[in-house]
């Protein structure tokens, strides 16, 4: 910091001495010290550059830098003083023990602000009768907002003795039993922690006995005496709010908004200003404009003689801030000026909480207002049409998750209050579906036939149940993760989908949840956003997409440099993706294209081929059905890139799983149970993952590379003749671990591919290219010689992620949790990209490949595709693209264009 104030100040190997020593003396000063008052602080932000004010935010936490800030603009913020997270982090370093160091800074605080707010913090041993006593509120402020996750005391200060200097002061006996009684409260429930449903059993006894119970209470759990010295309570008070960093609200909070655990929480202590204090007092939050809609206006609520917790934690039902213009409209058109003021200084919508003391308006807080999606959009558009932001600013300040969860429907918010919660699981595809609960695929596409709406409940899913997951409007499955089978397809189809809802018990017609029983055909509810389950159904509502969307969006392409693609495996997931302003497609799986009723039966004679001749024979049946399926995606997609990943699926997969279905699928093939089931265990594998699949299944049986290939050459043929649409495919070869098996099975392709190409005399129309897709690590290792044989690589994380943590994405869900407690691990490594291991590799294999191949195209098409976190990373490899499901087309583009944005002006 020292070293950045030199160099901003500097003039001529000179500083600015009249105006600047103060700020590079206290800027020297500033990193040997845990507090500091809100008006020195603000000296330092009034004049630090955009890096200097977020060290400055991470140093005293968002509420302590804001109050900082508006108290240099000369608005009207109670005095006060900002313990840093510095200290809280000393704090835990020390065995949650207040070092010396800090407990003497913040005496030396409260004796400063006695003097400013002219007021007297009472001592035991000394205090000032004719000066009005000095109260004060102690409320957290971490780095990033946390609304209502961390805790607040106010009133600190308060005892029998201060009460009767302070009615002698103000001559209101239910004022002072007011202030003294919430802060009793208070402190015993958050230093004391006596429960909040204990505390409030009493509420209703005389304020003389709530004294002496609520004394008791903190006593009786404690085992301490309470403290009347305010000192000492300040003390203990700050202690709490340090604790509530770890309680279990914020910790899920952190970790459900990826907030690091090691930021730690500033608190801020302030002179209390009373909203209770007579009829011109009172107390309210306001919103700027409209956090519903993004209309432009003020909004808010209101509470006459409260204090500020009453608004914020609902305790009494609040006026509309209409009413303070009727009430008191000076205080009211003061407000509005600042309103304005404040949003245009911040350049955002701004949440501000504010007390009315005797008809003197004091600010508490500004911050960036939490809002809608449809109002986020909204306030993005306004602010550059009225010139108070720029679209680069605009696009920054958008929330990626936030835009995809508009984009799903979702429960009504008053029907949830009356829905029966029995079950949670992983949250793995966005949306909420309702329908009756079936247990089978088959039975799933049946009922929906008829009319019915359905929720597939499986264990886990498998292959076999593509159809009843494309018919059924949700999947819930007991099993898995959030890249099991399960809830990557659903997530390419759109489909509402919970997985890893361990409370429920799957059997073959019905789930139990504890004593609960639901039986086939009995409605659900899921919300695959929030991973809960609901018994019955709930009301939904629809999502829509509004204009600013569009603008929005356009904004993103204009700001990006990384492409987005979409992973697509049939004509109408293309066509949303493209709707969704998808570029192209970056994954097409050619495995989810057998599983349909009248083409299954043919991979399974293939499979149960005994030579060449049978198996080249059930191969020629397909050939049909994949050439017809690639050319209605090539029609779709017009001349748009597509990338195409040769079959990846053990053969197992397409036999039947349980006994009873083994009888009719003999009768269908013509062969013997026995002989079928005899399939079925030699194909079984122990671990299916890195067992006979991709590339392997092309090293053994080479005439089915030989068949996918004539289907997606012939069917480029075809589009290109009947549409005049020139598409260039790109083959991908799955699970490489080897240069040999990329040239091996390149050789198939490009045979057949040319053969093909000859024979339809459209050499200079009909191109392809030969790619890999980098999952193994040893293809990442050996990625240069790799490079020299194909035109592309396209890395597919969920595989890269497991086989190099050693762990399968579909059991670690089990364990995971326990890492993420004992903070082993900070996030799931197959949400957001693991940027030490697996990207180290990523990154490696980057380098390597274009070192041999400066043309190579690069992709990335696991599910890391979609999540913003992980395109910052790739974006700054400088891939050429991304592929994720349709539904996060639009986060990929917006996280694109942040990524880029951030890069290049160095916002990271």
């Amino acid at each position: 910091m020292v070293e950045a104030f030199k160099a901003k100040n500097k003039i001529n190997g000179m500083y600015e001495i009249f105006e600047n020593v103060y700020v590079f003396q206290f800027a020297r000063d500033f990193m040997g010290r845990f507090v500091y008052s809100f008006s020195e602080s603000g000296e330092v932000i009034k004049k630090s550059d955009d890096e200097k004010l977020e060290s400055m935010r991470s140093l005293l936490g968002g509420k302590g830098f804001h109050l900082a800030k508006m108290s240099s603009m000369g608005l009207s913020v109670p005095c006060g003083f900002t313990i840093t997270t510095e200290a809280c982090k000393n704090y835990y370093e020390n065995n949650k023990v207040l070092c010396p160091k800090i407990i003497t800074e913040i005496y030396e605080s409260v004796k400063k602000l006695e003097v400013s707010s002219n007021k007297s913090f009472f001592h035991l041993d000394q205090y000032s009768a004719n000066k009005f006593p000095l109260l004060v509120s102690v409320r957290s402020g971490a780095r990033s907002s946390m609304p209502g996750m961390m805790d607040t005391i106010l009133n600190i200060g308060m005892n029998r003795i201060v009460a009767e200097r302070l009615l002698s002061h103000i001559k209101d006996e239910v004022f002072v039993l007011d202030v003294y009684i919430r802060f009793l409260q208070m402190f015993s429930e958050i230093v004391g922690e006596v429960s909040k449903s204990e505390l409030d059993f009493y509420n209703g006894r005389a304020s003389e006995d709530k004294v002496r119970i609520f004394k008791k209470l903190y006593e009786r759990n404690t085992k301490k005496t309470f403290p009347e010295e305010p000192k000492e309570q300040l003390i203990e008070a700050v202690k709490a709010v340090f604790r509530s960093w770890e309680n279990p609200r914020a910790k899920f909070y952190r970790k459900m908004h990826g907030i690091s655990e090691s930021e730690g929480t500033a608190v801020n202590v302030q002179m209390m200003v009373f909203g209770n204090l007579g009829k011109n007092s009172g107390t309210g939050v306001a919103f700027s404009r409209s956090p519903i809609t993004g209309e432009k206006g003020i909004f808010g609520e209101f509470l006459e003689k409260a204090q500020g917790e009453d608004v914020v934690a609902g305790l009494r039902t609040p006026l509309p801030l209409s009413e303070l213009k009727n009430k008191m409209p000076e205080i009211y058109s003061e407000f509005s000026m600042i309103s304005e003021y404040l949003e245009n200084e911040y350049r955002d919508m701004q949440d501000i909480e504010f007390t009315v003391e005797r008809g003197k308006l004091y600010l508490l807080q500004t911050r960036t207002a939490k809002r809608s999606a449809e109002a986020a959009l909204k306030v993005s558009v306004d602010f550059v049409r009225e010139g108070k932001t720029t679209k680069q600013e605009a696009v920054l300040r958008l929330d990626p998750g936030q835009i995809e969860r508009s984009m799903y429907p979702c429960f009504d918010y008053h029907a949830l209050k009356s829905a029966k919660l029995i079950a949670s699981g992983l949250a793995a595809s966005p949306g909420v579906a309702v329908g009756r609960t079936v247990f089978c695929a088959k039975i799933a596409k049946d009922l929906v036939n008829t009319g019915e709406k359905v929720i597939l409940v499986r264990r886990e899913t498998s292959p076999e149940d593509i159809e009843g997951m494309q018919a059924a409007e949700g999947i819930l499955t007991a099993c898995g993760g959030i890249t099991s089978h399960a809830a990557v397809v659903a997530r390419g189809m759109g489909r509402c989908c919970v997985v890893g809802c361990e409370k429920i018990k799957v059997g073959e017609t019905s789930f139990t949840v504890d004593e609960l029983t639901v039986n086939e055909g009995d409605f659900i509810s899921i919300d695959g956003s929030s991973g809960k389950v609901y018994l019955g159904e709930v009301q939904a509502v629809g999502a829509k997409f509004s204009p600013d969307f569009e603008v929005v969006m356009s904004w993103a392409d204009e700001l990006r440099r990384l492409g987005v693609y979409a992973n697509a495996d049939s004509a109408a997931d293309v066509r949303h993706a493209l709707k969704l302003g998808a570029q192209g497609v970056g994954l097409c799986r050619t495995e989810h294209m057998f599983f349909k009723e009248e083409r299954i039966k043919a991979i399974r004679e293939m499979i149960l081929s005994k030579t060449d001749l049978e198996r080249q024979s059930a191969l020629k049946c397909l050939l049909p059905f994949q050439k017809s399926d690639f050319k209605e995606i090539f029609s779709v997609l017009e001349s748009k890139p597509i990338t195409i990943r040769l079959l990846d699926l053990p053969l197992h997969e397409f036999l039947p799983e349980s006994d009873e279905s083994l009888e009719p699928i003999a009768h269908d093939l013509g062969v013997s149970k026995s002989q079928l089931l005899e399939a079925v265990n030699l194909l079984r594998e122990f671990n299916p993952m890195m067992g006979h699949r991709g590339c392997r299944l092309f090293v053994s049986y080479p005439e089915i590379a030989k068949m996918q290939t004539q289907a997606i050459i012939g069917a480029a043929v075809e589009v290109f003749f009947e549409f005049g649409y020139k598409v260039e495919p790109e083959i991908m070869i799955p699970l490489v671990g080897d240069v040999e098996e990329v040239r091996f099975i390149k050789k198939i392709i490009t045979e057949t591919a040319e053969n093909l190409i000859l024979e339809s005399h459209c050499e200079s129309f009909v191109k392809y290219k030969v790619g890999t897709m980098i999952e193994v690590p040893r293809a990442a290792v050996l990625a240069d010689k790799i490079a020299s044989e194909v035109q592309f690589f396209s890395f597919g994380t969920n595989d890269l992620t497991q086989m190099t943590f050693g762990f399968s994405r579909d059991d670690a869900s089990k364990f995971l949790n326990n890492y993420y407690e004992k903070n082993i691990y900070k996030f799931d490594p197959f949400k957001h990209i693991d940027c030490e291991g697996v990207g180290a590799l990523i990154k490696s294999a980057v380098r390597m490949g274009r070192s041999i191949n400066s043309r190579l195209k690069i992709g990335v098409c696991g599910e890391h595709g979609g999540d913003p976190e992980s395109i910052k990373f790739f974006n700054e490899l400088k891939v050429d693209y991304v592929s994720c499901s349709p539904y996060r087309v639009p986060v990929a583009r917006l996280a694109a264009a942040q990524a880029e944005l951030a890069r290049n002006y160095n916002v990271f």
